[in-house]
C-alpha cells in the first residue's frame, strides 16, 4: 500500500471517528485528530506553504513548551482537535462532487453576452455553494480549453466564487465561524451574508459594463436541475436542525452529505462501480486535500497555542467595546493580513480563542466577510494559486482586477456590520 493510499484511508477514518464520537462516544474523538494528524505527516512535504507551516508549528511547539514550563495549563487534546470539525465539513462535502457535479456537457459555441455572465456567475456561485472549487475548475476547464481567460472571466470566477463564503453553511468559512463562534445565530449570519451576495453581484456586473464590452463575455451554461441533489441535503440538514436543535450543523451536513453519497451513487452508476468511485474517492482525492488539511490543522494548534499565553497573563481583548467600530478594524486586520500570506483561518484560530467572550453572531459575520474579501482578492488564497497555477494566470493581475472590489465590498461590510450591530445591541 502507498502513502497516498494510506494517507486517504486514515483522513476517512479520522472522518467517520468524529462523526461517529459526536453522535455516540465523545471519548473516541480524540482518535480522529490523530489518525488525521498521522496523514498530515505522511502528505506533509508535498504541502504548498510549507515554510509558513513550519514557522507555525515551531512557534506553537516553542510557546507550548514556555507554557509547561512556567506551570500555565495546556490542553494538548484542544490543540489536537481544534479544527477537527472544519476538516470533517471539507472531507463530507467532498462526497457531494460524486454526485452533485454539474454534467460534462459538449457545447459547440460558448454563448455571450449579458445573459451569459449572469448565468455563468450563478452557475458557479450556486454550485460552489455546495461543492466548492471544484464548481469554479469545472467552469474554468471549460472556458480555458477554448482561449485564455479574458479579464471579464477571471474577475467572475474569482468573485463569484469566493460570494459564496459570505452565507454557505457548507463552506469551510462558514465551518470555520461556528467553530470559533459556536453560539452564533444562523439566521442572522444568512440574512447579513446574502445581503452582501447580491450587493456583490451587482458590483460586479456594473464593474464589467463599465469598463469592458459585456456584450463579448463568453460564458459557460450550468444545467440547475442539478442543483437538486444540494437543496435535498440543505432541506435534511434543516429539518433535522428544527427539531434537534443543539445538534451542531457542520456535522449534520458532513453527516448527510456522505449518507447521500453512499446511497444515490449506486442508483446513479450501479453498485460496482459505485464501490469503484468511492474507493477511488478515498484514495486519490482525499489525500488531494492535503494543502487544506495541513493549513487546518497547524492553524487550530497555533491558535490554542497563542491562547495559552494570552490566558495565563491575562491579556484582554484590545477593544474596551466590541461594537461596528472595533468590528470594522478587526475585518481590514485579517484582510491585510491575508494580503501578506497569513490565511484568514490562523487569524480566526487567534481571534477566536482570544473573544470566547463576544457576542458570536457579530464574530462569526466578521470571520465571513473577511474569508469572502480575502479569497477573491489575495495572492496568497487557495482560489488564486489554483487560477494561478492551473490557468497561467499573473498574480499580479489578479490582485489589481478584484483590489477595487474588494475595497468597495470592505465598505459594504462595514455598513452592514453597523445595521447588525444596531440590530443586537451592541
Amino acid at each position: 500500500m502507498n502513502i497516498q493510499k494510506l494517507s486517504g484511508i486514515l483522513i476517512f477514518a479520522s472522518f467517520l471517528i468524529t462523526v461517529i464520537s459526536y453522535f455516540l462516544e465523545d471519548e473516541l474523538s480524540v482518535f480522529s485528530g490523530i489518525f488525521a494528524w498521522v496523514a498530515l505527516l505522511f502528505l506533509f512535504r508535498k504541502a504548498a506553504n510549507i515554510k509558513l507551516l513550519i514557522v507555525l508549528l515551531l512557534l506553537s511547539i516553542s510557546i507550548f513548551m514556555y507554557c509547561l514550563l512556567n506551570g500555565f495549563e495546556v490542553d494538548f487534546k484542544r490543540a489536537i482537535l481544534a479544527n477537527q470539525y472544519l476538516l470533517t465539513l471539507l472531507i463530507g462535502v467532498g462526497f457531494l462532487r460524486l454526485i452533485a457535479t454539474p454534467k460534462n456537457e459538449k457545447v459547440k459555441e460558448l454563448p455571450k453576452g449579458e445573459n451569459s455572465f449572469i448565468k455563468t456567475y450563478w452557475g458557479v456561485h450556486l454550485f460552489g455553494s455546495v461543492i466548492n472549487i471544484s464548481s469554479l475548475i469545472l467552469v474554468a476547464d471549460k472556458l480555458y480549453k477554448r482561449a485564455k481567460f479574458t479579464k471579464e472571466q477571471t474577475i467572475l470566477l474569482t468573485r463569484a466564487f469566493s460570494t459564496d463564503a459570505f452565507w454557505s453553511p457548507f463552506f469551510v468559512a462558514f465551518a470555520a465561524a461556528t467553530t470559533y463562534a459556536p453560539n452564533l445565530v444562523t439566521s442572522k449570519i444568512l440574512i447579513s451574508g446574502l445581503v452582501l451576495t447580491i450587493i456583490a453581484f451587482f458590483v460586479t456586473l456594473l464593474d464589467v459594463k463599465r469598463n469592458y464590452n459585456i456584450e463579448e463575455f463568453r460564458g459557460y451554461p450550468i444545467q440547475f436541475d442539478t442543483l437538486l441533489l444540494p437543496f435535498l441535503l440543505a432541506a435534511l440538514v434543516l429539518i433535522t436542525n428544527h427539531y434537534y436543535p443543539s445538534l451542531k450543523v457542520i456535522v449534520l451536513i458532513s453527516f448527510f452529505s456522505i449518507v447521500l453519497a453512499s446511497l444515490i451513487l449506486p442508483l446513479k452508476v450501479g453498485v460496482r462501480k459505485a464501490i469503484e468511485q468511492l474507493n477511488s474517492h478515498v484514495s486519490t482525492d482525499l489525500p488531494k486535500m492535503k494543502n487544506e488539511i495541513s493549513l487546518f490543522l497547524v492553524a487550530g494548534m497555533f491558535g490554542v497555542s497563542v491562547s495559552c499565553i494570552l490566558m495565563a497573563y491575562n491579556i484582554e481583548f484590545p477593544f474596551e467595546h466590541f461594537n461596528a467600530a472595533s468590528g470594522s478594524v478587526m475585518l481590514l486586520v485579517i484582510i491585510l493580513l491575508s494580503y501578506v500570506g497569513i490565511h484568514p483561518i490562523i487569524s480566526i484560530a487567534v481571534i477566536g480563542n482570544w473573544t470566547m467572550g463576544l457576542n458570536h453572531t457579530f464574530l462569526a459575520t466578521i470571520f465571513l466577510m473577511a474569508w469572502s474579501i480575502s479569497v477573491s482578492t489575495s495572492p496568497f488564497s487557495g482560489v488564486n494559486l489554483t487560477m494561478q497555477a492551473r490557468y497561467d494566470l499573473n498574480a499580479v493581475e489578479i490582485f489589481k482586477l478584484n483590489l477595487f472590489y474588494g475595497i468597495k465590498m470592505y465598505i459594504f461590510s462595514v455598513i452592514i456590520l453597523f445595521v447588525l450591530a444596531n440590530y443586537l445591541g451592541l
